[in-house]
């Protein structure tokens, strides 16, 4: 009796994932590979999407104009304004914002963060409970160090910023606007404007 509630719980998600990719593909979503592509009763899609083959869209999620999501990407409670890149290989935890033109690339996560227009978060990151400023570029190998055992702490990032590869970034951290953090960082006080 137990295979058989199974086997019919595993037809209906099945059914009802078949139902939300058509409903998708009628609103004008380019599904490729639909059949490798999971969705949620509740995600919200704007003009012009493409979602590539083996990507997981979990529940709250809103996605903008003109977005591609690249293979292997997992989205849940995120919100994706226009002109945004993801992937490959990207994880987009609860509470992440991306603003318009905004690129995450491949093996990064975000949680609780808010990431402003234009800037980039390319290669290899972990961005949790941050504000990026504009047009600001992180190195591939950056990590926000947001839990110190006992609390979650903020990172600031403003407009402008360039970090260098494989740098640690200690909460609570601002980085102030045109500042250049050099690679192999591991940023402990706050830095000042247009410094390096």
């Amino acid at each position: 009796m137990k295979t058989n509630s199974k086997l019919k719980k595993i037809k209906v998600y099945y059914a009802t994932q078949e139902r939300l990719r058509k409903k998708a593909i009628n609103l004008g979503v380019n599904l490729i590979a639909p059949e490798t592509i999971f969705l949620s009763n509740d995600t919200k899609f704007g003009k012009n999407v493409t979602i590539n083959p083996y990507v997981v869209i979990g529940k709250k999620v809103k996605i903008g104009n003109n977005v591609e999501i690249l293979s292997f990407s997992h989205i849940e409670g995120a919100k994706i304004e226009n002109k945004v890149t993801i992937g490959p290989y990207a994880r987009l935890r609860p509470g992440t914002h991306l603003m318009n033109g905004v690129k995450i690339g491949n093996f990064v996560e975000t949680k609780k963060s808010k990431i402003k227009s234009n800037s980039k978060v390319n290669h290899l990151s972990y961005i949790g409970d941050t504000i990026i400023g504009k047009n600001s570029n992180i190195g591939a190998g950056t990590i926000t160090c947001n839990y110190d055992g006992l609390k979650k702490n903020k990172t600031k990032i403003k407009d402008n910023v360039f970090i260098g590869s494989n740098t640690s970034l200690v909460a609570p951290v601002t980085l102030e606007e045109n500042s250049i953090i050099g690679a192999g960082s591991v940023i402990t006080k706050s830095v000042s404007k247009k410094s390096l």
